[in-house]
């Protein structure tokens, strides 16, 4: 009984330490994959964007509230930092791919036992935060207009990439976590 209280503050308080270490792992994982996987493995110019992929997975399994997804984006824009990149712009595009996130989880896509909130939800939130940078590109790095024409095909491209990723780790990771 005292147990079952536990638990029941520990969700009323925000992530548990279990939730932390899970968002932390994937996180780094990311950055891991993103540093030494991410330019191997290449489509046409498109290639997976692990962080994003980590933290939409980790939202998904932790199911946080919007302040915990804000700070796990804000998490993700930082780690960016460490990155080849744009300098600042991860932690607008981030912050705003974490948040729809939060969002999208909500939603139910399921087709019979189908689930697809991972590969839907992930999609959405990885245009969102793929665009939001690449308009943050085009306002504040004076970025022309057909260059930001030019950048559709890739947010898209990357975002089909990650959510099959997602939806690939989903439920053996879910199943794991059970346990």
């Amino acid at each position: 009984m005292a147990e079952k209280r536990v638990v029941a503050s520990q969700e009323k308080n925000g992530f548990s330490i279990q939730d932390l270490i899970l968002v932390a792992v994937l996180l780094a994982a990311g950055a891991v994959l993103k540093m030494f996987v991410g330019s191997v493995v290449n489509f046409f110019g498109m290639k997976p964007n692990f962080i994003i992929a980590a933290y939409c997975l980790a939202i998904l399994l932790v199911q946080p509230g919007l302040l915990q997804c804000a700070v796990i984006g804000l998490l993700a824009g930082a780690i960016c930092q460490f990155l080849p990149g744009t300098p600042w712009l991860n932690f607008i595009s981030e912050l705003l791919g974490a948040v729809a996130m939060y969002f999208m989880i909500r939603v139910p896509f399921r087709i019979g036992k189908l689930d697809l909130k991972p590969l839907l939800s992930t999609f959405v939130s990885t245009v969102i935060s793929g665009g939001s940078f690449v308009i943050c590109l085009f306002v504040f790095m004076h970025m022309e207009t057909s260059g930001l024409v030019a950048y559709i095909p890739i947010v898209l491209g990357t975002a089909a990439i990650g959510s099959v990723l997602v939806q690939a780790l989903y439920l053996p990771l879910k199943k794991v976590l059970k346990k």
